[in-house]
């Protein structure tokens, strides 16, 4: 079969894009014995948080942007297509156990919305329009921020988001795998984590996708931490919605104040189990509705309404 013109400009990029490069020296591995496999990839992967600290500057940059528009009410919305968008689904979705937001205050899209994540929807990630038509939905604002994430940095799925939040006034973040990429020169801070070449050709779930999910992670953890989310180290907007989490909550609660197990309990019990309610009502010797009056006066940062209580 001919390629038709469109398909051999599209092979033509990717042989000249790093992550799709193709290694020689690799050609027989799937000979190796397995131990062997398994030293090479990890030795592989072990490159991953070099590449990722080439670009921290950029990072720091980009999450206080966010951070400042989700301080005024805005959210934090990634969009990808294939693993890009299944890790923007996963970072978001870890967001509400682990810091207690709003469902909709980060949320992952991943091109041919929910069905993607467990099978490709064909033609998803090549259709600009489809992100636009997402990202209408969700009612974008000029205080919200949006993540395009592709290992190519050229995704139409990803650009297309990048192009239309950044028309609507959001701020725009585009995290590729590439230098040069489309996706980074689109959007107000560009992100190019550069791994190269795979273990396996093309396979970009591999030490590319390392690298969004550790970028993605540094992305809603430091952001939550700026917006008070954290106590010092500790997880203090965690939602107790399971055994294990509800041990952890106390075990929050007496790592911050040192308290005795009854008066944790009872400090739980004022305040609904909400560990920060609980944690200011022990240090600062307030009742659980003084606690969260001064938490709300305080933007929900404990170390404020810990001072606001000393007066």
């Amino acid at each position: 079969m001919t390629p038709i013109p469109h398909d051999r400009e599209l092979r033509a990029q990717l042989e000249h894009l790093p992550t799709e490069a193709f290694r020689p020296e690799l050609s027989e591995i799937d000979r190796l014995p397995t131990l062997q496999l398994a030293r090479l990839m990890n030795a592989e992967d072990a490159t991953v948080p070099a590449a990722v600290a080439a670009r921290l500057p950029q990072i720091a940059a980009a999450i206080d942007a966010a951070a400042e528009r989700m301080a005024r009410g805005g959210r934090l919305v990634y969009a990808g297509a294939g693993t890009a968008g299944r890790l923007g689904v996963l970072d978001a979705s870890e967001c509400p156990p682990t810091f207690n937001t709003a469902p909709e205050q980060v949320v992952g899209l991943i091109a041919g919305g929910p069905p993607a994540m467990a099978a490709p929807v064909e033609g998803a990630e090549d259709s600009a329009e489809l992100a636009r038509a997402d990202l209408d939905a969700l009612a974008l604002t000029a205080d919200d921020t949006v993540v395009g994430v592709s290992a190519s940095g050229r995704t139409p799925y990803a650009l297309g988001a990048v192009a239309h939040a950044r028309a609507l006034g959001a701020l725009t973040v585009g995290l590729a795998g590439n230098p040069g990429s489309p996706l980074a020169a689109a959007a107000e801070h560009g992100i190019e984590i550069v791994t190269g070449p795979e273990l396996i050709a093309g396979s970009t779930r591999l030490k590319a996708g390392t690298a969004q999910k550790l970028v993605l992670n540094m992305f809603s953890t430091i952001t939550m931490i700026r917006l008070g989310k954290t106590y010092g180290n500790l997880m203090v907007d965690v939602r107790a919605s399971n055994d294990k989490l509800r041990a952890r909550s106390r075990r929050i609660v007496a790592l911050a104040t040192g308290a005795a197990d009854e008066e944790i309990e009872a400090a739980l019990a004022a305040t609904g189990g909400e560990v920060k309610h609980a944690i200011l009502a022990l240090l600062a010797g307030v009742d659980g509705p003084t606690a969260a009056r001064l938490l709300a006066e305080s933007g929900g940062r404990l170390r404020a309404a810990l001072a606001t209580a000393a007066g």
